[in-house]
């Protein structure tokens, strides 16, 4: 184990020169244990390519995984998250919220692709056992993900999941997240706040149990998990960072140990959605009635059909839905789009 107050990015990332460049040199290799041991008490160690451990000098009140680069192409949330490291690593504040930062996907990554085999983010809850996914690339990085997250996690210290992405299509809301489905719960004001400061002011409430990353972390360790949308895909280097500047602060106070404060009324300030709607692929015969340049949060009237096949199709209720998330090109039996509608309490 290599251990270094001097030069701490050396002790984690060799001769590169952040997390990033280290995880995008090392995609699609296992990397030996490495940690730095920080002025002050801070331990960072790198347990796997693009997954590293920071632990504070005090114990921790609250468990933080922070999650980027699940679908390789989305750079922004990646060089956020590199960032804020930096700033940990240059002394510039303390964390004190013990915190697994990940870069899910790095081969991806290194091809500026959303994925390679697979999509990454349905592979999680176990799906990655099962064929044709056990034992591909991403089959096999979901079961390393997992593994590192049931390492990390302690019972008994409140648990908070934020997965960050940026969506391959516009969007009608810029910034919105993703609340997984576990029933009978409800959304924190603590964690409607941590999404206002992080200028996210839609939420979508899901309505049926999931396999995405954040989802995995909700059912099975009862965390406050959201998979967090934060703008349009860009290659890296090509990030206007300063629309990001909402998310990092608020990853700031988290990691440093504060509560997130919002003024007034949170749930005032936020627009909730419910999904009403999951379209499947259901095979050759299926044909999305969305065009491929249609917006996220597109509105489609009363009636509008939506999908179909030979044996059915979906038309919109009585109430005005829109979609989230429209892709025909996913395969047989994925998602190919959610159909929402607004709450009004």
């Amino acid at each position: 184990m290599e251990q270094t107050k001097e030069n701490p990015r050396h002790a984690l990332f060799g001769d590169h020169r952040d997390f990033l460049a280290h995880t995008l040199a090392h995609a699609g290799e296992s990397s030996a244990h490495a940690a730095a041991h920080l002025e002050s008490g801070v331990i960072i160690e790198r347990l796997e390519t693009g997954i590293l451990l920071i632990r504070p000098p005090l114990p921790s009140q609250r468990q933080l995984i922070i999650s980027a680069g699940v679908h390789g192409n989305e750079t922004a949330p990646i060089e956020v998250c590199n960032l804020l490291l930096g700033e940990i690593l240059d002394g510039n504040w303390v964390p004190e919220s013990a915190t697994l930062l990940i870069f899910g996907n790095p081969v991806a990554m290194v091809q500026g692709e959303r994925f390679v085999d697979h999509n990454l983010n349905r592979l999680f809850t176990g799906v990655h056992e099962k064929p044709p996914y056990r034992g591909s690339l991403e089959g096999e990085r979901a079961r390393q993900l997992e593994y590192w997250v049931d390492r990390f996690v302690e019972a008994g210290t409140p648990l908070f999941h934020y997965d960050l992405h940026t969506a391959i299509r516009p969007s009608k809301r810029e910034k919105f997240a993703v609340y997984p489905f576990i029933p009978g719960r409800h959304v924190p004001d603590q964690q409607l706040a941590f999404l206002v400061a992080s200028d996210v002011k839609t939420l979508l409430l899901q309505h049926k149990t999931a396999s995405t990353f954040a989802s995995h972390s909700a059912i099975r360790y009862g965390a406050e998990s959201f998979t967090v949308e934060l703008g349009k895909v860009q290659p890296f280097g090509q990030n206007d960072l300063a629309r990001f500047s909402g998310i990092r602060n608020s990853l700031r106070q988290l990691l440093g140990g504060a509560e997130i404060a919002v003024t007034g009324d949170v749930r005032e300030q936020i627009d909730l959605f419910q999904v009403v709607h999951e379209i499947i692929n259901t095979g050759e015969d299926f044909h999305l009635h969305v065009p491929d340049d249609v917006a996220n949060f597109t509105e489609y009237p009363s009636g509008a059909i939506i999908w179909q096949d030979r044996k059915t199709d979906y038309k919109v209720g009585p109430e005005p839905e829109a979609i989230v998330f429209p892709n025909r090109n996913v395969p047989i039996g994925q998602r190919a789009g959610l159909m929402v509608r607004r709450c009004t309490a």
